[in-house]
Order: C-alpha cells, then structure tokens, then sequence
C-alpha cells in the first residue's frame, strides 16, 4: 500500500484539441448561444468535481461565441471571497463605462458597488447588473462566464444570481461553474466522469504513445473518468510504467494540482475532524459503530459534520466514504508518518476489542476480513516484531478469499514481503504476492512483483527464476544446480518449489499476453517443478502448457503433452487432476482424428464435472462437451465456470471463460449472445493486459458483423485479430478471423472467395477445431464453385466427427452438406433429413441457411411454387436476425421464382449497410451518440463517421429528419 513514486514536477496537463465526452454539455451551450443571437438568451450553472471539466467547457464556450459575441470572464478566489463586490468588480470592469447609459439610481448603485464595495439593499444594484449586460448586447451579444462562482462573494453571488434568472429577455449568456452548489433558480448541469469510450479517446490524446489498455484501466481507476486527473496520472507515467516493468501509479501525483487541491480542502477541517478522516482512509471498511467507538468522549457524526458539509465525505447505510475516490490516498498520504501509524494503531486495537469482534466476523458475510483486517493495521502500525508481524499479514492474507475484501490479498501479501528479512520467505511471499494480484486482473502489479524478485540476491537466491529476464532459469536448471554450496535439502526443495511457482505464474501471464511457445516452455518447466510436491499445480501446469499449443494450433505439440501427462497419472488422482488427464487423452484423440476414441474420455469430463467447483477446471469439460456436440451442456458448464469465477473474485479468468461460453453460442445460432459475450469479453481482456484473448473476442465479434452482413467493421475487427494473432502465434484468433472474413464472403454471394480462403487456410493451419467449425461454410463454397473433390474430402472428415455426437444440429449440417454433393435426383432427399433434423435441434439460423438452399435447388429445377415456401421462412428468420446480406438472397431467391418481393423499410433506408440501419434506428429513438458507442462496443468517433455517411446517402442533415424518415 506504499505510494508509488512519482516525478518531483508533473508536467502540465496538455489540453485536448476536443472535448471528449461531453456532447450533450456543448449541445446545450450551443443551444444558449444561438438563443442570445436571436435575441434572448439564458443561464446554466456547470457543476461537479475539480478536474471534471467545468472550466474547459467555459473557455469552449468563449470559442463557439467567437467575435460576434462580447465575452466577459471572472474566476472566483478564496482571499477576495469575503470582500463585497469582488466578483462584480472582476467580472464587469471591463464594460462599465456603459453604466452611463443606466438610469440614476442604478448607475450611482453599480459605481458604488464597483468602485467602493458598498451598495444599498433593494433592486437597484442587482437591476443595474442586468441593465449594464443588456446595455452591452445591445451592439452585439454577451457572453458572462464566471468560474468557481461558489468562492465568489456572497453579495456578487446574489447579483448575478438576479441577472441570470432574467436572461432569457436579454440576448445575454451567464455561464457559471461551481464545485458545490451555485446560483439559486439557475438551471444546472452536473458533470460527471467521462465515459470508457471517451477516456479512450482523451488518452489518446493526451499521450504521445498508445497506453496498453490494462495501463489504461488501472489509471482509470484512480481517475474515475476525471480528466484532469487522467492528464496528470498519464504526464507522470514513468518509462518502466509505460513498458509494463513497474506497477501503475496507486495515487495521483503529490506534485500535482488535483492532490493540492483535495490537500487543502482536508487542511480546512478541524483537527479532530481530521483524525477521523484518516481512520476512514486508512479502513474504507470501517462502520459507524467503529467509527463512534474511536471518537470517544466526541460525538463521531458530529465530528464529521464538516466533510460532509464541504463535500468530502459522504454517508451510505452504516459506513462513510469519499465522495471523490482519489481523495482517499490524499487524506492517507498526506498525513504524517506517525499519523499514520497511530491511526493503524488505534485501528488494530478497536477492530480486536471483544465488543466489535462479532461485527468483524460478519463483515460482508466474510469471517477472515477481520482477522486480516487486524493484521494489516498492526504491520502498518509497526506494533511489533516486524518478522512476527510479517508472518500474521501473510498467514491471514493466504486464509482471506480476494472477493472484496479489504485490504486485498495482494497488498498484504506485499507488505508482508517488506517487513521479511529472509530473503527465501520474501520471495515467496513476492511469488504469492504476484499471484493473488494476478487473479484479481491487475497483471502490471503481478508483473511488477515478480520484477522484485530480481533484488534478492541472496546466495540460497541465485538458482530463482527471473532474475535476469522472467525470473526463470533455463528450463529443466533446477535449484541444484546453481544453488550457493552449503543449502540443505530442504532449502534445495524449497527453491525448487518456489521456481515452479513462479514459473506457473509467469507462463499464465504469457500464455494470455505474450508468445504462446515462450509460455509452453515455461508451463512444461513449472510442471516439473510442481508434479511431485504440488501435484494439483503440476497437473493444472501441463493442461495451461497444453493450452498454450491449442492456441497456437500446433496439435503435435498438445498431442506429446497428451502422451507425456498419461506416463505421470496415477490410480488415485483427485476428482479436478482427473477430469483434466481424461481432457488431454480426450484432446490428443480428436486432434488425431480418431472421434471414437475421443468420446469415452471426453464423455467421463463431463461426469466428473458435477463434483467440480473450480472455474479453471470447469471450462476444459465445458470444451469436452461441445466435442461431444452437446451444446446445452457445454453452455451450462460455461456459465458455472463464470459464476464461479464471479464469487470468487477472479477477475483475470474471466476473459478465457467468456471465450468459451462462445463456443456453444456459435453452434446454437445464438449470434447476438455472441455479440454481447465476446464484446464484455474483450473489454476485461483489454483491461487485463490478456491480448491473446483479446485476439480471439475480437474474431469472434468480427463473425458477428459478417452474420449481420456488415462487411466493413467485419473486415476491421477481423484484421485487428489477425494482426494480433501474427504477432504472438496465435493460430486459432487467425483461424476465426478469416471464417469470418470466408463466412462474409458467402453471405456477399462470393462463393470463390470464401472458397479460396478456407483452402488457404486448412491448408497454412492446423487449427482443428476452427477448421471443422468451418467446415460446412468450405463444402457449400467448393459446392457452388464445382470443387466437388475438396468438399467430399472435408465432408468425409466433418462425419467421422459428428458421428461420434449426439447432435442433431450436426447431423443436419452433415445431411445439407450431403445435399449439396448430391447427384441429381438425390438432393432433395438430403435436404428433407436436413430440415427434419434442425427441427429436432435448437440452431434456428442454420435451418434458415438450410431452407435457403434447398429452396435455391428447387428453383433451379423449375419448381417455384416449392421453393417460395422454404425461401419465405428462411427469408422471415434473416429479417429476425437482421442478416442483411442473406436476406437480400432470399429474396432474390423469391424474385426469381416469380414471385415480386418488397422490401421492408424506405427506398432510402434500404441503402444503408446493416450497421449504418442498426444506428439510424437507435439515434432515431432518441440515443445519444455516447449511448449507441456504448451499445454497439465502438468509438464515438467511429459512430460520427457512420452519421455522417447514413446523412450523406439518405440526403438529410439533421436529426430531426432522420426520425421522421425512420418513422
């Protein structure tokens, strides 16, 4: 929990060319300012945060006025907020020359005001502040901005308060911005943080080099959308934070103007105000009943009154917490050392205190968050023997489960490290330390630990992985070999173990974010490590190592783990070690193509998946299952593992467990499941460092767009998952990435293309899985370009597959595939068992592809009145899905058996690609241009230039027609 060192000097925040994220905040300021040019104007107060942005929507409205407008700008300040008239006096001296033109009363009012702070009470000054505005606009409109107006004088308050009630008469505008509070009867707008999309894009600007997206969300957690804070955050990112080297920051700079300003707000308080706002920030957990007991003989919630009247503080249920999140580290840090550590000290001993224990028991339902808890006051506090407290953190941080609690196990675990003298201990505690971080989905402070090992250079260190690069020592070294003369065997053994540890650790990161045969090695090298001492760890090392060739599509890779796990299994494994060495025998089968074979094993997956909770393990029998072509299980068995991963807090599993809930959806037809899975997907992939997963979400999005026949963001998202997928040897993100763009390419009436593309591919990749999945797209491509030859040869090889299944999904896929193959006269009967066994089966948008083609062969043979009825239900399923592309053939299917199709919608409308109309409709409905980014899981600048193309081909130029055209 040490603050992360930062610059001395934080550079200064480099202002955006743009606003990001504040469309509808410079919609109303435009608003106002045309109201003020046709002659009556208006107010609107701008308030929230320091840092959100209040003062740059000012100057942006300085802008949009140009020199058509007089604009007159004063920003309130703490010393002058007690002298009468200061704000007035900064705000209208520059035009009070034209008080002469004001009646008596009220010029003799304002020039006392102005000139000697003194002003009569009554209407005269309040009317001569309107008169004198008005009397400016009356050569051209008038802009009054007033920064920081709750530090304005109360009697300037009042005045302009007056003025812009009225201003709606006057083609005059009063913008005001405050932190809290404002003019009365002033329309407000509260500002809050910006939105993913729009921290994005300010990041972009802000930055001279692109910010890994994990990078990103870790400064977004202390910035929480504020851009000020995002510019300071990013201006004192240091080189090894930026190449991932060095955990993010934990708080804003101390050098910086955000962290000066929380810093006095919190001086302001009184003292013992203060020491309770420091107990808060040292324990976000802390409840009112705690919080009372600590203020002793003082009433505690009187105590506070003043941070939750100055906006610091805030109540909800029985706890208090920082209305601006990044304060929390400021009233921490800010604080003395031995503030600190006597308000953990007084922590500890009321969190022990007999009357407290059963509310510490019961915290959020956890009976270990006490305990550590306690622990973590007591190691900060200092309230010991550093080694015995040491060993009272890390024995509490290993019990406590990482869901929510406070603090996180890896923070403990870290400060247990510190407080460590043996080097061998700290290392494992760094090991464990890293480990829980990486599970929590913070892979740049796992990264950053196992960096640390590297600092212990201790003689029983020298044979620790990683200390030149990763931490590992070349695989098959073990600590015998390198280890200072003189260890004992059990030092010898503990270093063995804490190398496969490691090594574990290591090889998951990589195997996510890096290069898939740098994280086999290091898997294989950690399994040898671990079988013999932590079998579990050992077996769960081989099927990541495993993992890791399946990713890569090298089968004879994943085939020789296979061989090499069976010669290690033994008669009285655990349920879990089982499960897993029944998945790679049954893996290594189907890569080998003998099905049969594969299903006994991958059967008994699914059996002792009902006696599994690890989410880990779940997902292998999640894969057996849809081997085995059951889908509903697979599905069910995906969203066990997801829920699992939930409670327990394991946020950086959840990306690879979201790729395999895909899997299922896929083969069910269920695209905009798909859709919505593989873009929360790649969010968390993104946030988590994890781009091979990133990779693989990205793919899948990109079969959803050909789905929908959007063949540009299809084409884009498939390209972005390619690159990714050549850049770390990712053969099954590629695999996806062109099915999509193959699948594209036969919805698009290109069968050609889609042909040549799947040949290509089976014939550069060895991906299986995606290559059988892909198989019916390849037979109906070479069907309808006459490679009869190729089709009946992949055929052959998709029914050695399904016929080891249940499926009839499957099964009808193997009969339309059939039917295309089929000699004349024999189709038709093909095509009947089709349709017959998707009716038994749950993928709907495949018996519509089924019907298409049966329909299309019917027409062909002169048997129109058949064929409309298959083409008209195939037809009403695309309109369902929105696939634009197979509707347009089904109805020409229809057309061209005579029957006149008219397509829904306008003339215009039916221009527009199936993306452009999915927005047209949204932003017809009212959304905003932040709300379809956000839905669609793209850019609000990638949704301006769909806006813009859907105006240009529908020839309007506003919103307002585009409702009325959609409707």
């Amino acid at each position: 929990m040490s603050p992360v060192t930062s610059p001395n000097d934080v550079p200064p925040v480099t202002r955006s060319p743009v606003l990001r994220g504040r469309a509808q905040e410079e919609a109303a300021l435009v608003r106002l300012l045309d109201d003020a040019r046709a002659g009556s104007g208006g107010s609107l107060l701008l308030s929230g945060a320091p840092g959100v942005g209040k003062t740059a929507l000012l100057d942006l409205a300085a802008a949009l006025a140009g020199p058509g407008f007089r604009v007159l700008r004063v920003a309130g300040v703490e010393p002058e907020s007690r002298v009468p008239y200061a704000g007035l006096h900064g705000l209208l001296r520059p035009v009070a020359a034209a008080a002469a033109a004001l009646p008596e009363a009220q010029a003799r009012a304002l020039t006392l005001a102005l000139e000697s702070g003194s002003g009569g009470g009554g209407l005269a000054l309040p009317a001569a502040v309107l008169g004198l505005l008005a009397a400016v606009a009356a050569d051209r409109p008038v802009l009054a901005c007033v920064d920081d107006v709750d530090r304005l004088d109360q009697e300037s308050r009042d005045a302009l308060a007056f003025a812009a009630r009225r201003a709606p008469g006057e083609p005059v505008v009063l913008l005001f911005a405050a932190r809290d509070g404002g003019p009365d009867g002033v329309p407000a707008c509260v500002l809050g943080g910006l939105d993913e999309v729009a921290v994005r894009e300010l990041a972009g600007d802000l930055s001279a080099v692109r910010l890994p997206e994990d990078l990103l969300a870790a400064l977004d957690q202390i910035a929480r959308g504020n851009p000020q804070a995002l510019g300071e955050l990013i201006g004192a990112l240091t080189t090894d934070q930026l190449a991932g080297l060095a955990a993010p920051p934990a708080t804003l700079p101390r050098a910086g103007r955000l962290w000066r300003e929380h810093a006095a707000r919190l001086a302001a308080l009184p003292e013992e105000a203060r020491r309770l706002v420091l107990l808060i920030a040292a324990d976000p957990g802390l409840d009112a009943a705690t919080l009372i007991e600590a203020a002793r003989p003082a009433c505690a919630l009187a105590t506070l009154e003043p941070a939750e009247r100055s906006g610091i503080l805030h109540s909800g249920g029985d706890r208090y917490d920082f209305r601006e999140p990044a304060m929390r580290a400021v009233a921490y840090y800010d604080a003395s050392l031995s503030e600190r550590r006597r308000a953990h000290r007084h922590l500890a001993l009321l969190l022990n205190e007999p009357a407290n224990r059963e509310d510490v028991a019961s915290d959020e339902g956890r009976g270990d968050s006490g305990r550590l808890r306690r622990a973590w006051h007591r190691a900060w506090a200092l309230d010991g023997p550093p080694e015995r407290l040491a060993d009272e953190l890390a024995a509490a941080a290993i019990e406590a489960r990482p869901l929510g609690g406070r603090p996180e196990p890896y923070l403990a675990l870290e400060r247990a490290a510190e407080l460590t003298r043996h080097d061998r201990v700290k290392a494992e505690r760094l090991a464990a330390a890293a480990r829980h971080a990486w599970i929590a989905g913070r892979p740049q402070v796992a990264r950053s630990l196992l960096a640390g090992l590297r600092t212990l250079t201790a003689p029983d260190l020298t044979a620790l992985p990683g200390l030149a690069a990763s931490g590992l020592t070349a695989p098959g070294r073990t600590a015998a070999d390198l280890a200072a003369p003189g260890l004992t065997a059990p030092d010898l053994t503990a270093l063995d173990e804490l190398r496969g540890h490691v090594q574990l650790l290591h090889g998951s990161l990589e195997l996510l974010g890096g290069e898939t045969g740098s994280a086999r090695e290091e898997l294989l090298s950690a399994a040898a490590s671990l079988i013999g001492s932590h079998r579990m760890l050992g077996v769960r090392a081989l099927v990541r190592a495993a993992d890791a060739s399946y990713r890569a599509g090298d089968n004879r890779a994943f085939i020789a783990i296979a061989r090499q796990a069976a010669a290690l299994r033994r008669p009285d494994e655990a349920v879990p070690a089982q499960l897993m060495f029944e998945y790679l025998d049954g893996m290594a089968s189907t890569f080998s193509g003998l099905h049969q074979e594969a299903a006994g094993p991958l059967r008994r997956v699914v059996e002792l998946a009902g006696s599994v909770r690890d989410p880990a393990v779940l997902v292998w029998a999640c894969v057996a299952s849809m081997l085995l072509g059951e889908d509903a299980t697979a599905h069910r068995l995906s969203a066990r593992a997801v829920a699992a991963a939930r409670v327990r807090g394991a946020a950086s599993a959840m990306p690879q467990l979201l790729e395999y809930t895909i899997y299922p959806e896929i083969w069910m037809g269920r695209y905009a499941s798909v859709a919505t899975t593989a873009a929360e997907g790649l969010r968390l992939a993104q946030e988590t460092g994890q781009l091979n997963t990133a990779a693989q979400h990205l793919a899948w999005l990109a079969i959803t767009a050909a789905v929908e026949g959007d063949q540009e963001t299809c084409r884009v998202r498939a390209d972005a998952a390619t690159d990714l997928a050549d850049a770390h040897d990712l053969g099954i993100a590629g695999a996806i990435g062109n099915w999509a763009l193959a699948y594209l390419d036969l919805a698009a009436g290109r069968p050609a293309d889609a042909a040549n593309r799947l040949r290509a591919e089976r014939r550069n990749s060895s991906h299986v899985v995606i290559r059988v999945m892909a198989t019916p797209h390849f037979i109906e491509a070479c069907a309808r370009t006459g490679d009869h030859e190729q089709a009946a040869a992949a055929l052959r090889v998709l029914e050695r597959w399904v016929g080891s299944t249940r499926s009839p999904d499957l099964r009808a896929l193997v009969a339309r595939c059939r039917a295309l193959l089929a000699a004349p006269g024999e189709a038709e009967e093909r095509f009947r068992e089709a349709i017959e066994l998707h009716g038994q089966g749950v993928c709907e948008f495949e018996a519509a592809r089924t019907q298409l083609l049966y329909g299309s062969a019917l027409r062909r043979e002169r048997r129109p009145g058949a064929a409309r009825t298959h083409l008209h239900t195939a037809l009403e399923t695309f309109e369902r899905y929105g696939a634009r592309l197979w509707t347009e053939q089904a109805r020409t299917e229809l057309r061209a058996s005579g029957e006149p199709v008219r397509a829904t919608g306008t003339p215009a409308t039916q221009q527009l690609t199936a993306q452009q109309l999915q927005i047209a409709r949204m932003v017809a409905e009212g959304a905003t241009n932040k709300e379809v980014a956000e839905q669609l899981f793209l850019s609000r600048r990638t949704i301006e230039h769909h806006l813009r193309n859907i105006f240009s081909r529908l020839g309007i130029r506003s919103r307002v027609e585009l409702v009325r055209l959609m409707s």
